[in-house]
Parts: structure tokens; sequence; C-alpha cells
């Protein structure tokens, strides 16, 4: 995010120190259990429809 975006994810906003990366969790059910604890939701969003662009009105 940092190389993409220019925002640091390890600098805390509070006290302006580093943040330390402490674990990278990938198993699924651990996540979920984690997730389901802090109240946040498991299941991902509904994915909408795409829509068309609009279509500009040409004068001719």
């Amino acid at each position: 995010m940092r190389r993409v975006f220019r925002i640091d994810v390890l600098h805390c906003t509070h006290c302006g120190g580093r943040r330390k990366l402490i674990a990278f969790i990938t198993n699924p059910p651990d996540i979920r259990r984690i997730l389901l604890h802090l109240k946040l939701p498991v299941d991902p969003p509904e994915v909408a429809p795409a829509r068309p662009p609009p279509q500009l009105d040409f004068a001719f």
C-alpha cells in the first residue's frame, strides 16, 4: 500500500511511532474466528452487477 497509494500502514496516527508486524494470518478458520470475536462481518459483500458507461449526448 505504501508504494501504490503512498500510505504507510505501519505509521501510528495516535503517537507517530512505528507499528510492529507480528503475524500474517492466512488460515481461513482462524481469520473467521478473529473477525467474529471483533464483531466484524465474516462474509464478503455481494457483488453488484456491472453498469454500462454513461451515454454522452452528441449534438449533430
